[in-house]
């Protein structure tokens, strides 16, 4: 029998999170594109109105702070963080699989510290009720807070990918903790670029 792909073999908790991530990405992005949106219509308001909203540039930093961490997890599923692969792609291909899941606990360890203190950073804010010393005087718990969500989902991903590279390594399912956080490959990417292109041909066709 025919062994189906690594890919599929994930699983629907799998695909809700690729799901949420999708979702948590594009929510960003709206939210970046909004600032710039923001910050043209203040310059240009400055320069021919002299006038301007305030607080553009404010908006902008937690904007970019917010769509940052919403899209972290998105960027681990597709296997899109940095990974310094010199001496790696040598390695046998079982020693290399240790590695990518040497990698995904360093990664999780590292989040959850960060997290931990970022708690503690929107836990001082919530309770001193600090505000922003500008003139929207924003209470800091609110970028905060979402700031610190997308942290939060970063870690429930990661400790779905370590379980399920944890179990695929014990298995000797190789090909699976590959799937999971190895090192994307340059066929890989060819192949994504490839099917990303016939799906702009198709959609220009119709």
């Amino acid at each position: 029998m025919t062994q189906s792909p690594p890919s599929a073999r994930l699983g629907g908790l799998w695909r809700c999170a690729e799901t949420l991530s999708r979702v948590a990405v594009w929510a960003g992005g709206a939210l970046t594109l909004a600032s710039v949106l923001l910050i043209s219509f203040d310059v240009l308001a400055r320069r021919f109105f002299g006038f301007n909203t305030g607080g553009a540039d404010e908006l902008s930093s937690y904007a970019f702070a917010i769509s940052t961490s919403w899209a972290l997890a998105f960027a681990v599923l597709q296997r899109a963080n940095v990974r310094v692969d010199v001496v790696y792609q040598y390695l046998p291909v079982r020693v290399s699989a240790i590695f990518d899941w040497l990698a995904i606990v360093s990664l999780g360890v590292f989040l959850g510290f960060m997290t931990f203190y970022a708690f503690d950073v929107v836990h001082t804010s919530w309770t001193s009720q600090a505000a922003a010393n500008t003139p929207l005087g924003t209470p800091l718990w609110i970028p905060q807070g979402l700031w610190f969500l997308g942290l939060v989902w970063m870690c429930v991903v990661l400790a779905l990918m370590l379980v399920r590279s944890s179990t695929a390594l014990i298995t000797g399912d190789i090909a699976l903790v590959k799937a999971i956080c190895g090192v994307r490959s340059a066929q890989e990417e060819a192949e994504e670029e490839a099917a990303s292109g016939e799906r702009l041909v198709a959609e220009a066709r119709r």
